[in-house]
């Protein structure tokens, strides 16, 4: 049970509870410690005083500077300022005379594919960088890509979907020997992988509170400092002039407090989760003819929390609605695409055929979950396995 909630809950990829100890340190801030952190007076200065906590404790689970953190609404401002920040400040330092090239992966997340693919429609050049069958890019495809205008390369830490985690801190070791900033859209890994920016070497990186048991509606944006970025959001003297717009105080604080939390725990976590992901696997094997598992499977290659199945002779979408019915919650990929008819292009990218994109389902395991809540997961899994395809006449 997650949290008190009827049902199980496999969906913490999509986003996780509000751990209730965040919520009680976030309590006093929407009420009597409400004031603004920029009034001087100490009302205001309260509050400033529990940002400048926040952003330390944040910088240290991230091993930065505090002053190199920027606090957003969210991982997608934190990658849209990442990738059009760095682009536009090249811009501006070149003008017209060196177009502007990107690199990233095919199986980045839309909130760093989307904004490529319409700076792409404004002159920008990408390539963007195929994976293998298990969802890994070659580090040596992204230096044969290099060109001289490139002024970014971003590739993910782990991917939401599948889970594959990718060699971040190589490539980002290539970029700088030639002087190319690197960002890592490392959402899916807070509180299960080490975030170190000096183990990891990039230059900007991204995170969304509600991830690891934080509020929705914050993230942040580390940026090394030296890194050409022109910043976007302009109307106030916020975040030192780097994002103006009254802090969300209440958020801030629960953010800096969960991923302080979640990183005292990450090992603990990491080892519950695994233990449950493989468990969930192993039964569903021996219970549903013909599953097939997307992503890499070993434990150094992908995150511990998420499983990727294929169940071939279902849609994906129907298969939901009857686990719902049955009290599981999971996904059919990316919950910011929850509803978009087109087949996730990151089981695509692996290799899989449309049809076998479109019968995926991700399991993501977390806190609230049990081996019993597992066993029970895959008897209602296997049950609707079977309905839907019977339904459909499916024989597999």
């Amino acid at each position: 049970m997650t949290y008190g909630r009827d049902g199980i809950y496999l969906d913490h990829a999509a986003t996780t509870p509000t751990d209730p100890a965040v919520v009680e340190v976030m309590l006093p801030y929407f009420t009597e410690r409400f004031g603004n952190p920029s009034s001087i007076y100490q009302l205001g200065q309260e509050t400033r005083a529990a940002l400048d906590t926040a952003r330390r404790q944040v910088a240290d689970v991230v091993r930065a500077s505090p002053r190199e953190i920027v606090f957003t609404s969210g991982a997608t401002e934190s990658n849209n300022l990442a990738v059009r920040g760095v682009v536009g400040e090249h811009r501006r330092r070149h003008g017209q005379d060196r177009t502007p090239h990107v690199i990233i992966s095919a199986i980045e997340h839309h909130a760093v594919l989307d904004v490529v693919r319409h700076l792409e429609d404004e002159g920008v050049e990408a390539d963007i960088i195929p994976c293998d069958e298990t969802g890994i890019i070659d580090p040596d495809d992204v230096v044969a890509a290099i060109r001289p205008e490139t002024c970014l390369i971003s590739v993910m830490l782990a991917n939401n979907e599948i889970g594959t985690i990718q060699p971040v801190a190589e490539i980002a070791s290539l970029a700088r020997e030639r002087g190319i900033p690197c960002h890592t859209d490392a959402v899916q890994a807070a509180g299960l992988l080490d975030i170190s920016v000096q183990a990891l070497g990039v230059d900007l990186l991204s995170l969304s509170g509600h991830k690891f048991y934080g509020p929705k509606g914050v993230g942040l944006l580390y940026i090394r400092k030296g890194t050409p970025i022109q910043f976007q959001q302009r109307g106030g003297g916020q975040e030192s002039g780097r994002r103006g717009g009254t802090e969300n105080v209440p958020l801030i604080v629960g953010m800096g407090e969960a991923l302080q939390r979640a990183a005292a725990i990450r090992e603990q976590y990491a080892s519950h989760c695994r233990e449950l992901r493989d468990y969930l696997w192993h039964l569903l094997q021996e219970r549903v003819p013909g599953v097939m598992r997307n992503g890499a499977d070993e434990p150094d290659r992908a995150l511990p929390n998420i499983l990727n199945v294929v169940l071939p002779g279902v849609q994906g979408e129907t298969m939901l609605l009857n686990l719902d019915l049955l009290g599981i919650s999971a996904s059919a990929g990316s919950a910011c695409t929850t509803g978009n008819s087109e087949p996730s292009h990151v089981v695509l990218a692996i290799g899989r055929s449309e049809e076998q994109a479109r019968a995926t389902i991700r399991f993501s395991v977390g806190r609230g979950n049990s081996s019993e809540e597992i066993e029970q997961a895959a008897d209602a899994i296997a049950e609707s396995v079977s309905r839907v395809r019977a339904l459909s006449g499916a024989i597999i």
